[in-house]
Parts: structure tokens; sequence; C-alpha cells
């Protein structure tokens, strides 16, 4: 998981892509609002495509684990 970074130093620990300032949350907020992977990697730069590639394939293969539960599943 090279492409994903937290430090307390950088936006309170808030993970990040590696070597940006960039949240990986904004990546999915620009995707929830429809716009495409072209207009989230033209209005950030600093992230390469490969980057975001990678971050969507790991979101893909946590939530098709069949160990994952939606957060009203697991509450008691």
């Amino acid at each position: 998981m090279d492409v994903i970074q937290s430090n307390p130093d950088i936006l309170g620990g808030t993970s990040v892509f590696k070597g940006t300032r960039v949240p990986i949350q904004t990546l999915f907020d620009y995707l929830e609002e429809g716009s495409s992977l072209d207009d989230f990697l033209k209005d950030y730069p600093t992230v390469k495509k490969q980057q975001a590639i990678s971050v969507l394939e790991i979101a893909g293969k946590v939530v098709s684990s069949k160990d994952f539960k939606l957060p009203h599943e697991t509450a008691p």
C-alpha cells in the first residue's frame, strides 16, 4: 500500500495520496458527485493516475471481501 500515506504532520493524519497533501476522500467525493477520474486528476495534478487507480482497486477489494460489513450491520 505505497500509494496511501497517513502522517500526523500531514493534514492531522488524514489518509492522503503518498507524496501529496490530497486526501483520499477527495477522490471518492469527486466520483460521488459524478465527476470523472480525469476531472479529479486535472484538478489535483500532484496525484498520478496509477495512484488513483490503485486506491480504487484497494477500495474494490475491501468492499468485495466476504468479511466486509456495512456500518449498520456491525452495530449492536
